[in-house]
């Protein structure tokens, strides 16, 4: 009698458990979805992208066969005077910059077959967006520096034809 006694309580034990725990979900689930709802929001009022990582380009959508890329100053290095950093002492980067292009991109048939003409306009933003950026600040970060240039390229042309910018040869001083 005291075994079946006991059976009966851990049972009504385990409904009251199970019914409080629905009423938690019920009343947390769409408190939940409004934060979700309300952090969308913010990240689209500031421009953030939602995904971990850093640029979230189209460079892994585009098949290899339609990949062109672009040496910047004929592949030959670029010599930029970097902001001034707490130090006190000026400092430069020379890099040698290449453009990957996806060819079947609209505006790689309007910009991309002619860049050579255009080589002066890239060369003044790539200088434009490394000079903004201290040795240190350089140094730290140079993926966060070829997607600022690959922003400031695809501002430029107003086309996401060119999806990636890398550093073939980087020095700093």
């Amino acid at each position: 009698m005291k075994k079946n006694l006991m059976t009966v309580v851990v049972l009504a034990l385990v409904l009251v458990n199970l019914i409080l725990t629905a009423i938690l979900t019920i009343t947390i689930l769409p408190e939940t979805k409004k934060a979700n709802e309300l952090i969308t929001q913010v990240c689209s009022a500031i421009d953030l992208e939602l995904k971990s990582g850093s640029v979230t380009s189209s460079i892994t959508n585009v098949p290899i066969d339609q990949v062109v890329t672009h040496d910047v100053n004929g592949g030959e290095s670029m010599t930029v005077n970097l902001k001034e950093s707490a130090d006190g002492k000026e400092h430069y980067a020379t890099v040698a910059i290449s453009i990957s292009m996806d060819t079947e991109n609209e505006g790689y048939k309007t910009y991309g077959e002619t860049l050579t003409d255009r080589e002066s306009l890239i060369k003044s933003e790539i200088n434009r967006v490394i000079s903004e950026y201290t040795f240190e600040e350089f140094n730290a970060d140079q993926q966060g520096v070829q997607d600022a240039i690959l922003a400031a390229l695809q501002e430029l042309f107003g086309s996401d034809f060119i999806f990636s910018v890398g550093f073939s040869t980087v020095t700093s001083q």
